[in-house]
């Protein structure tokens, strides 16, 4: 396969360049031959860089890159790459330090050069949090991660100060949070779904038990004793563990028999692979658009068994 690029002087050829999409839509580049392993290309396509990389991947061998400089210790980089190595983010569960990293990286490639000791809430306000107000949620991340970063550094003595703390969140543009399944929606669902399909199972693992996704892709037989679950809780496990005991109600008995797991886990890819709980809920949410529920999620089935409950 080969992907041509026209422009004002003409027309290039890449041989074995693949143009994919992935599930938000953004198109990524890719050197693909028969036999090697498939290779991201980032450079811009059509720009000397990406010849240069195009070419390092043709030959299997890295992209020629300049030296990067150590970072300032006065700036905001050096900071937040000083926590990454702080006994208070090794602490982190695994996911949350996955979610904080990324948001902080986010940071130090838009703002990683300020210095850290002069920044204050105001500043963070106008260059962090405004320019997001469309976003609401992926500024609050910020703020969040900010105030932690600050925390670790104020403790350290590195700062005299913790500027984020006066950072108030923006309002969510969804105050109400994910939509509660109603009755009529339960039943829709299952209609498309019935008794006996993994989609079933996974929704009533929702309601009868009202776990997170985190937990869901976890519970399986050997959390089972004497007509109970017992388990703990993924959020929080390292810092603040939370051992739970169930009932495994009538209806949930049900599903789990209708759908035996040979696995450690209730539910698993169709490849017998353990879900991540990401993958688990745009699978979900998959299941419930062929249902006409376009609008429901797996975390609205805690909202909606509370309200049956």
């Amino acid at each position: 396969m080969r992907v041509r690029l026209r422009d004002g002087t003409g027309s290039r050829t890449y041989k074995y360049v693949v143009e994919d999409a992935d599930r938000h839509g953004n198109v990524r580049i890719y050197l693909r031959r028969p036999g090697h392993s498939k290779v991201r290309l980032r450079e811009t396509i059509g720009t000397p860089a990406f010849d240069n990389e195009y070419h390092a991947a043709f030959q299997n061998r890295p992209a020629p890159t300049s030296r990067s400089k150590s970072p300032s210790t006065s700036s905001l980089e050096w900071l937040i790459k000083a926590y990454y190595q702080s006994v208070e983010f090794a602490s982190l569960h695994h996911r949350t330090k996955y979610v904080r990293r990324g948001v902080l990286d986010r940071i130090v490639r838009t703002h990683g050069t300020k210095p850290f000791a002069l920044l204050e809430a105001k500043h963070i306000r106008k260059n962090f949090r405004d320019p997001k107000m469309e976003t609401p949620e992926s500024a609050n991340a910020e703020i969040k991660a900010l105030r932690q970063v600050f925390k670790w550094a104020l403790n350290e003595d590195l700062v005299g100060n913790n500027p984020a703390l006066d950072v108030p969140y923006l309002k969510s543009k969804n105050p109400d949070g994910f939509h509660t399944w109603t009755a009529s929606e339960i039943l829709m669902f299952m209609e498309r779904h019935p008794i006996a399909t993994k989609a079933y199972l996974a929704l009533a693992l929702g309601l009868f038990t009202g776990v997170r996704r985190s937990d869901a892709v976890l519970l399986g037989p050997q959390h089972e004793t004497k007509g109970c679950l017992y388990f703990t809780e993924t959020k929080g496990r390292t810092r603040n563990p939370k051992p739970r005991e169930l009932p495994i109600l009538p209806d949930l008995r049900a599903a789990i028999d209708a759908f035996p797991s040979n696995h450690l886990t209730y539910l698993v890819t169709d490849f017998g692979k353990s879900f991540t709980p990401n993958g688990f809920g745009n699978w979900f949410k998959k299941r419930c658009r062929e249902a006409g529920l376009d609008h429901c999620s797996f975390h609205g089935l805690r909202k909606g068994g509370a309200a049956m409950a």
